[in-house]
């Protein structure tokens, strides 16, 4: 793994920076894009800052990506945040520059990058950028902190996932005591719309659960026809079933407009993102992404869950 001072120099050498994302981004995706690019536009102001990917959905609250050009890219450093793997960088153009650096806290499978920090103890890519932004001495201004403490409580479940370590909590103090309204943050990520909770309610009535603990939904196009929500907004589920007592791992299927389905593989214990690299996908050990081609596949990884769930529960009865 390279070092922040390494990182830092490379920034120094160039006068344009694309920081690029995952697709489909949440909290910490965003927050660390922005966090990190508002910073370095208030130490370089000579320098051109962008941020690149796709639609930012119900987050554009966090960030808002630039317009980008092709010609952009000739000669400039891209920087991506939050990907684990390069099929997973929303918008393929970061191919197009003369240096990449990769800034990650996901196991790193996918070792990309000319540079590469990745620190997968970290709950968050957002801490890394707030650590990176404290070892170089940049600045730290309440609109850098806003972002960046956004990503931090949405990777982290508002501090209650077990990854929050006594670092994480350091930082958020940091963030918050530039100024930053942390109710205003807390409640843009958990507040969801009607139709988003008439959603959670519809995936309450669907759950299969396993005498193991592990459960499962699939969400369908229909459904989110009916609702007017999209495939990005039904991502306010994918908690609902960790809220059951006794569910201790789950999968919620979306169903894509292809026919295809988005899978989200969650857990309180079972380790589920190597069930999740062999599905076209990966992230972490408790909360991963991945993709089914149909339902014989929906059924074939949801199987996958339910063992590795008993096994877990084998072993701790032991």
């Amino acid at each position: 793994m390279n070092t922040f001072d390494e990182i830092f120099k490379k920034i120094n050498d160039y006068s344009t920076i694309i920081i690029h994302r995952h697709q489909h981004p949440d909290p910490d995706a965003l927050g660390s894009q922005a966090g990190l690019a508002r910073s370095l536009k208030l130490a370089f102001p000579e320098k051109k800052i962008l941020c690149a990917g796709g639609p930012e959905g119900d987050l554009a609250w966090i960030n808002k990506m630039d317009e980008v050009k092709d010609e952009d890219y000739q000669g400039a450093l891209v920087i991506t945040v939050d990907t684990a793997n390069t099929p997973r960088i929303s918008d393929d153009r970061f191919r197009m520059g003369d240096f990449l650096i990769k800034m990650d806290h996901h196991p790193d499978v996918d070792p990309y990058g000319d540079l590469r920090y990745v620190e997968p103890e970290k709950p968050a890519a957002a801490e890394i950028i707030f650590d990176f932004i404290k070892a170089e001495k940049l600045p730290l201004t309440k609109e850098v902190a806003y972002p960046i403490y956004a990503g931090m409580v949405g990777d982290t479940g508002r501090f209650m996932y077990a990854e929050t370590t006594p670092a994480t909590l350091k930082a958020a103090y940091e963030l918050a005591a530039t100024g930053i309204d942390i109710t205003e943050i807390a409640m843009n990520i958990s507040t969801v719309t009607l139709e988003q909770a008439k959603l959670q309610n519809s995936v309450i009535d669907l759950l299969h659960v396993d005498p193991c603990g592990a459960a499962y939904a699939v969400v369908t196009q229909q459904q989110l026809h009916k609702l007017g929500i999209n495939e990005d907004q039904a991502s306010a589920t994918i908690g609902t079933p960790g809220r059951i007592k006794g569910i201790i791992a789950w999968n919620i299927f979306v169903e894509k407009a292809d026919g295809t389905y988005r899978v989200h593989y969650r857990s309180k214990g079972p380790i589920i993102n190597q069930l999740a690299e062999q599905h076209n996908g990966g992230g972490h050990a408790l909360a991963s992404g991945a993709n089914a081609v149909d339902m014989k596949e929906v059924e074939q990884i949801f199987a996958e869950v339910v063992e590795v769930t008993k096994k877990y529960n084998e072993n701790a009865n032991e």
